[in-house]
């Protein structure tokens, strides 16, 4: 990373230690996966890198993930002709497992702004000067 330059990780993590992933999210729709839980991120991510921003996006998460399945329901009938019966029901319940899984705050949304070091003054996030409006 360049002097002054900038890392953004957007991840999901969890809201606790020791949260369990649903077992058939782990089985087919990330194998292997890891929802990491704040302190675990702030400490993994803080021995190699400045903190600069860290902002939860999870509570919108949730209306985000009803939309799709909303849109995917209302399309149903054209991609059908593409996709299986079962395929249908797998994506239904992965998205509506992920929004019940937002709503009830077990997972979280996060955007971390990273730096090598810090940046001379501070990083100011955009949405500060938006707030201030």
């Amino acid at each position: 990373m360049k002097d002054q330059g900038l890392l953004l990780l957007h991840t999901i993590g969890a809201g606790r230690e020791g949260f369990a992933t649903d077992r058939w999210i782990e089985k087919y729709i990330f194998p292997n996966g890891v929802l990491p839980p704040a302190d675990a991120l702030a400490k993994n991510a803080g021995e190699f890198f400045t903190i600069e921003d860290w902002h939860n996006f999870g509570a919108d998460y949730d209306p985000t993930l009803m939309a799709w399945y909303k849109n995917f329901s209302r399309s149903w009938i054209d991609l059908r002709t593409s996709y299986s019966d079962r395929f249908k029901r797998m994506f239904d319940y992965y998205l509506l497992v992920s929004a019940g899984s937002f709503r009830s705050r077990e997972n979280h949304l996060w955007q971390l702004v990273l730096s090598a070091g810090g940046i001379a003054g501070g990083y100011r996030p955009s949405r500060w000067s938006a707030s201030a409006e």
